[in-house]
C-alpha cells in the first residue's frame, strides 16, 4: 500500500509537470515526461510525442493559445504500469463569427472544454513516463472575451461536431486544424472501449493504440 501511494504521487507529479511545462513553453523539460514510445491523442493532433512538441511550437509561433488546468486524479498501479485519470479543462482562445460594437465581424472568444486525461503510464529506466495520453471530452462552452460582443456561430457546422467537444472542434477547424471526430466522451461505446483497453493493458496485455 505504501509503495503504491509513493508511485501514485510520482505519477501525479509527472501529470502536473506535463501541464505546467507544456503551457509555459518549456519544451526541453516537457520532453522529459514522455516515454520514448509516447503518443499524444488530441482533437487536432494524433501521433508521437516529439511530433506533438514540434506542431505545438509551430502553433505557438502562429499565436495559437491552448492552456490546461488540472483537477483531481484517480490512479491504478500494477507493477511497472499504471492508468491515471485526471480531471482537466482545456482552454483555447480564438476568433469566431459575431457582432462586435454593433458591427458584424470576428469576435475574440474563449472555449473551455471539461474532461479527463486518460493516461497509460509506464516505468522507464526507473521513472514513471507518459506512454499514451487519450483525453476524454465531457462538455464544452464558448464565451466572448468582451461581454458586450455577441457570438454568431454557424449552427449547421456546429451541429456536425461531437457534443462533448463541439465548440472546441469549431474553433480549431476555423484556425485550420483537422479535428478527429470519434474521440471518447463522457458516455458511449468509444469511452467504454477505452476503459476496456486500459484494463487489458494494466493486466499485462499489449497496448492497443
Amino acid at each position: 500500500m505504501k509503495d503504491n501511494l509513493q508511485d501514485e504521487l510520482l505519477i501525479r507529479q509527472m501529470v502536473e509537470r506535463w501541464a505546467v511545462w507544456r503551457d509555459a513553453g518549456d519544451w526541453q523539460r516537457f520532453a522529459t515526461v514522455w516515454h520514448p514510445q509516447g503518443v499524444m491523442m488530441a482533437t487536432w493532433f494524433q501521433g508521437p510525442y516529439a511530433d506533438f512538441i514540434r506542431v505545438t511550437q509551430e502553433g505557438w509561433a502562429k499565436g495559437v493559445s491552448i492552456l490546461h488546468f488540472l483537477g483531481g486524479s484517480a490512479i491504478e498501479v500494477a507493477g511497472e504500469r499504471a492508468i491515471a485519470q485526471t480531471k482537466m479543462t482545456i482552454s483555447q482562445r480564438g476568433m469566431v463569427e459575431g457582432i462586435n460594437s454593433g458591427e458584424a465581424g470576428p469576435v475574440l472568444c474563449d472555449v473551455v472544454c471539461t474532461g479527463r486525461f486518460y493516461d497509460f503510464v509506464q516505468k522507464h529506466e526507473g521513472q514513471w513516463k507518459l506512454l499514451h495520453r487519450q483525453p476524454i471530452y465531457e462538455k464544452d462552452r464558448i464565451d466572448p472575451v468582451d461581454s458586450a460582443a455577441v457570438v454568431k456561430l454557424d449552427q449547421r457546422a456546429l451541429a456536425g461536431f461531437p457534443e462533448g467537444y463541439r465548440h472546441l472542434a469549431y474553433i480549431q477547424t476555423h484556425i485550420g486544424y483537422t479535428v478527429k471526430l470519434d474521440m471518447p466522451m463522457l458516455k458511449g461505446p468509444v469511452v467504454d472501449a477505452l476503459y476496456a483497453r486500459g484494463a487489458r493493458w494494466l493486466a499485462g496485455g499489449e497496448l492497443e493504440r
